[in-house]
């Protein structure tokens, strides 16, 4: 697609410089709570981290002047309320907030939710000045909705007795402080309401602290204050305290007392009324002031956007970026080269002469110890064979047979072995081979005798003379 004739073409840099003027200029400084993680203290002293909740995360920074001012030292994992103005940092295009004000969770984190579920009930009209309901001059009767053994109620009768005693009083005890205490002032001010015996109803507690009092900031409270057909004076804490329920009733006071002292006139009824107005001209004044403050704080936004410091700030913070790059690439190079000068001397150590001298030697002597084996292994085999061999020599040789008895017979002449009787003469010259030695004898007679297959056979009888001559063999 061609650009079309006119069209700007940005750069990447002047586009992240152009969303991050209509971030800075679109987006008002804000509250938001969550989790330090990813932390990072570079040596220009600002600090960089991530603010993250279960499903999302943003990067932030904090720069130095802001840092030193912290009574406290983030750490990751640490929850937090931060006081930030949203912005980009160039160098990366990446959305950020820019840290002005930094508290731990608790009742940083209370007073949010209060300021949010402030804003939102505003915007339904739950505060708006037009609907509140004016407070009679000379109530019939006066309700007190508080803990009837508090000092509250007791500062409370004292007044309402000292400035108009005319006046009846009823009571509706409820908790003050606790999650029942919600329902209970929920229902108080319903059973005020379905009764209609009073003229104007003081709802009041002594002082506290934030989480203390903050069943007088519960929704359904406000909401039931609200929508109460009967005018409703807040008197909640000391001056100094400020609960939702201050501003949803029809009237704020600033103590359980000063709450009695508005519902009932005095001899200086004028007075009164004259100082009703006042409180009411200050209250409008406040507001014209406070309308005037946030328009000043949005000229002085717009102005340290422009100033040449929030630009050093972007800069100083992509110097940190690169001093961080620089000594994670010179680490990893340090640690590359360490690794190959190691594998560099694991080579030179495997070719040195000595290593080389000694792995010869240690084949030769396994070679030693498989050639004294083999020789070992290969005499033992010819010993068993040669064992063997004998063995079976022995069981073939004919002294084995002679050792049981038996003799071998030879022609004294002819050296020939007789087998048969049959080859024999009366007169012969024998010699015989005993097992030990020998004899020489004379055949005297020659006898014949039959097997069991019927054939003959002779069986040699010797000169058993004492003459008959005998030698033994060598």
């Amino acid at each position: 697609m061609p650009v079309p004739v006119g069209e700007q073409i940005y750069s990447v840099s002047q586009l992240n410089r152009e969303a991050r003027q209509l971030l800075e200029q679109g987006l008002p400084a804000l509250w938001i709570a969550g989790e330090i993680s990813n932390l990072a203290r570079p040596a220009s002293g600002h600090i960089y981290f991530s603010i993250k909740d279960n499903q999302a995360q943003v990067r932030c920074a904090m720069f130095r002047g802001n840092n030193n001012r912290l009574p406290f030292r983030p750490e990751n994992g640490q929850q937090v309320l931060l006081h930030a103005r949203v912005g980009l940092y160039e160098a990366r295009g990446e959305f950020q907030l820019i840290a002005e004000h930094m508290e731990p969770a608790g009742e940083g984190l209370l007073r949010q939710q209060l300021e949010q579920l402030k804003a939102r009930l505003a915007e339904e009209g739950l505060f708006d000045e037009s609907l509140k309901q004016p407070i009679p001059t000379i109530p019939h009767r006066v309700g007190i909705i508080t803990s009837p053994t508090s000092a509250a109620v007791r500062d409370i009768l004292h007044i309402l007795e000292r400035r108009f005693p005319a006046v009846p009083v009823v009571i509706y005890p409820v908790q003050v402080q606790g999650d029942p205490a919600k329902h209970d002032i929920v229902a108080k001010l319903k059973t005020a309401a379905e009764r209609d015996e009073c003229d104007v109803l003081i709802i009041a507690r002594g002082g506290g602290s934030l989480e203390d009092l903050w069943a007088f900031n519960e929704e359904i409270v406000i909401r039931a204050i609200h929508a109460c057909p009967i005018p409703v004076v807040a008197g909640i804490g000391h001056e100094t305290d400020f609960t939702l329920t201050d501003l949803a009733a029809d009237l704020r006071a600033p103590t359980p007392s000063g709450a009695a002292e508005l519902v009932v006139p005095d001899s200086k009824e004028w007075v009164s009324r004259f100082q009703s107005l006042s409180q009411r001209a200050t209250k409008a004044v406040q507001r014209v002031l406070r309308d005037q403050r946030f328009h000043i704080e949005q000229l002085s936004a717009r102005l340290e956007r422009c100033n040449p410091g929030t630009v050093l700030y972007q800069h100083t913070q992509r110097l940190d970026d690169l001093t961080l790059r620089l000594r994670t690439v010179i680490s990893s190079q340090l640690t590359m080269r360490q690794i190959q000068l190691a594998a560099a001397e694991g080579r030179l150590r495997s070719a040195a002469p000595g290593n080389l001298i000694r792995h010869y030697q240690n084949r030769l002597m396994n070679s030693r110890l498989k050639l004294d084996s083999a020789i070992t292994s290969r005499l033992t085999g010819f010993r068993n064979r040669l064992a063997v061999a004998a063995a079976r020599l022995q069981a073939v040789s004919p002294l084995s047979t002679l050792e049981r008895g038996y003799a071998v017979i030879q022609d004294h002449a002819s050296g020939k072995v007789i087998t048969d009787s049959a080859g024999l003469k009366i007169g012969q010259a024998i010699t015989g081979r005993l097992a030990h030695g020998g004899f020489e004898a004379e055949v005297i007679g020659l006898e014949q005798n039959s097997n069991s297959e019927g054939q003959a056979k002779n069986f040699l009888t010797t000169d058993r003379k004492p003459s008959m001559s005998t030698r033994k063999e060598s």
